[in-house]
């Protein structure tokens, strides 16, 4: 679990110094007077303009604290007076900035006017829930005790906290930018990872590449919309028209998406049927609560957001149980899924309560760095547990290739694959021009062994002559077991010349191999038969027909000898 904390480390560690980098550039602003902000008396009579900015309405204006400015109709007009207790007179060029939800309007007029012409419109910034920010310029700046009039047109779709604040146009633009760089940023890394992810899932037609994908997509999409920069991206603009559904949603199917995904990445399918089955049944709950947000039309969007929010909560629970389980029964993968999972729900759950106990103002450095950086976080490491899975998919294939091709008690080729490596290393010297070598090679007297020590000794004999052999070959020759006490050897580009002593010498290792442990000491020998494609003009199991016959030639001179297959004469 070392490389697991370290990764948690790593992620927190970023995030610490991404708050530290955010947190200068607003220390160093000049300092900016809180402004006095009044509400006009919703019913007032005679209500225009004129009348407003002339001051004649000024009675009429109490103290607004801020919190929501609940209509008492679907749409309703709210006049607002907003003075600064002291001058403000930047370097830069002045803004007033009024903070308003999806569907406020905002205008704004100076004070004392013959002409009611509003304040110069400058630029309308996207903010985080579906709040934006009405940008105005104030020629001159603002001086002490002078009054703005803000006329906002409010809905109930989209109602948010009404907030108005000082600045200049430089800082505002400037802060703006490096809002939506770290959104785009955030954004363009979980799409490219996405997409790699998805041009894998062509190829290897393994579903976690497709679940990947999908899960990260759709958090992008969340956070593209969430954060407010969505709407006026190319294309994405058009989900102005569905506001809010714009981030629900996809959030929802990424929950849906989240939940196939630990399911396959944990291995439920055989170690937990179960809940294998439980995350099946989670994912089409997230799909009901897509779909549920349509309740907002008939008055019950508050039930669903409060349903909504157990459920994940409730989820994301059991997801991080899950995963440490799987984690503590040895998959690796789970334990990267815990990480990243762990580490979004921490930035998710803390992004919300900070939401609701304090500004989105006041929580930049979570909703710009925090949030975003945590679900590319998360997609990295979710990426190296997909990478882990697959390295331990591959170690087990390789397992299974490698017990599929080798004799179990000796590790060595078994026969199909010595055969199979044959056919290809004369296929190849045959098309280089280049000759091939066998050597057949049989213990000698391995029934009397087997019937005196017993079987288990005979097992030991055969073990104890792998190494001797192997220690007198290349990498490029191969050594497979061909039948009982019978190995054969495939010397690649060897001729009669450079076979015959390499066979002596694995003669003369075996006679020297004593085997304990079952009594008297056990002696081997062994008979070695050579056959070469330059002397015979045969290839594949011809050449082990004749290394064979050589055998038998050299037991029938007395073992423990090497013989030559020469060719008969025709």
């Amino acid at each position: 679990m070392r490389c697991f904390f370290a990764a948690w480390l790593l992620s927190l560690a970023a995030f610490l110094s991404t708050q530290s980098l955010a947190s200068p550039a607003r220390a160093a602003a000049a300092p900016v007077p809180a402004l006095d902000v009044q509400l006009l008396t919703p019913g007032t009579s005679d209500v225009s303009v004129a009348a407003i900015t002339s001051g004649a309405l000024d009675t009429q204006f109490h103290p607004f604290a801020g919190g929501k400015a609940a209509p008492s109709a679907p749409e309703e007009t709210l006049w607002f007076r907003v003075r600064a207790p002291q001058d403000f007179k930047p370097q830069g060029l002045a803004v007033l900035i009024g903070r308003g939800g999806w569907y406020e309007q905002i205008e704004a007029f100076p004070a004392g006017t013959a002409v009611s012409q509003p304040l110069p419109h400058a630029t309308d910034l996207r903010e985080f829930g579906g709040a934006h920010d009405s940008v105005f310029i104030l020629p001159g700046g603002l001086a002490a005790g002078q009054s703005i009039y803000v006329h906002v047109s409010v809905k109930q779709d989209g109602i948010e906290s009404l907030r108005f604040s000082l600045s200049t146009l430089t800082a505002t633009l400037g802060h703006a930018a490096v809002h939506s760089r770290m959104i785009a940023l955030a954004v363009g890394a979980l799409t490219a990872m996405a997409l790699g992810s998805l041009l894998i899932w062509f190829i290897l037609k393994d579903r976690l590449f497709l679940l990947y994908p999908g899960m990260f997509l759709l958090e992008a999409l969340y956070l593209v919309y969430f954060s407010g920069e969505g709407f006026d991206w190319p294309l994405l603009w058009h989900g102005r028209a569905i506001s809010a559904f714009t981030w629900n949603v996809p959030v929802a199917l990424s929950g849906a998406m989240a939940s196939l995904f630990i399911r396959e990445i944990a291995d439920l399918r055989h170690s937990s049927p179960r809940v294998y089955r439980v995350f099946g049944a989670l994912a089409w709950v997230f799909v009901a609560l897509a779909f549920s947000n349509l309740a907002h039309f008939i008055g019950l969007g508050g039930v669903v957001a409060a349903i909504g929010n157990l459920v994940f909560v409730g989820s994301a629970i059991f997801t991080l149980v899950v995963a440490f389980l799987a984690w503590r029964r040895g998959n690796r993968a789970a334990g990267w899924f815990l990480i990243a999972w762990g580490m979004l729900e921490t930035f998710a759950i803390v992004t919300a309560v900070k939401l609701l106990l304090d500004r989105a103002e006041n929580a930049e450095g979570l909703l710009y760095y925090g949030l975003p950086f945590s679900m590319v976080a998360a997609a990295i490491l979710v990426a190296l547990g997909v990478a882990d899975r697959l390295r331990e998919q591959r170690a087990a294939l390789s397992d299974a290739e490698r017990r599929a091709q080798t004799d179990p008690l000796t590790g060595v080729l078994n026969r199909r694959s010595l055969i199979e490596r044959l056919d290809a290393a004369c296929l190849r010297a045959r098309a280089r021009a280049l000759p091939i070598a066998l050597l057949f090679i049989d213990l000698d007297h391995f029934k009397e062994i087997n019937d005196s020590y017993g079987h288990a000794a005979g097992d030991a004999c055969l073990g104890a002559i792998i190494a001797p052999i192997q220690a007198e070959l290349r990498q490029s020759d191969v050594i497979g077991r061909y039948g009982g006490e019978e190995f054969v050897v495939i010397l690649s580009s060897a001729d009669i010349a450079a076979a015959h002593p390499i066979a002596e010498r694995i003669r003369n290792r075996v006679a020297d191999v004593r085997v304990e442990g079952f009594g008297a000491p056990i002696q081997l020998t062994c008979s070695i038969g050579v056959a070469t494609s330059d002397m015979l003009g045969v290839w594949g199991e011809h050449l082990i027909a004749q290394a064979d016959a050589a055998v038998y030639a050299a037991k029938r001179s007395g073992r423990n000898r090497v013989q030559v297959a020469i060719a008969r004469a025709a």
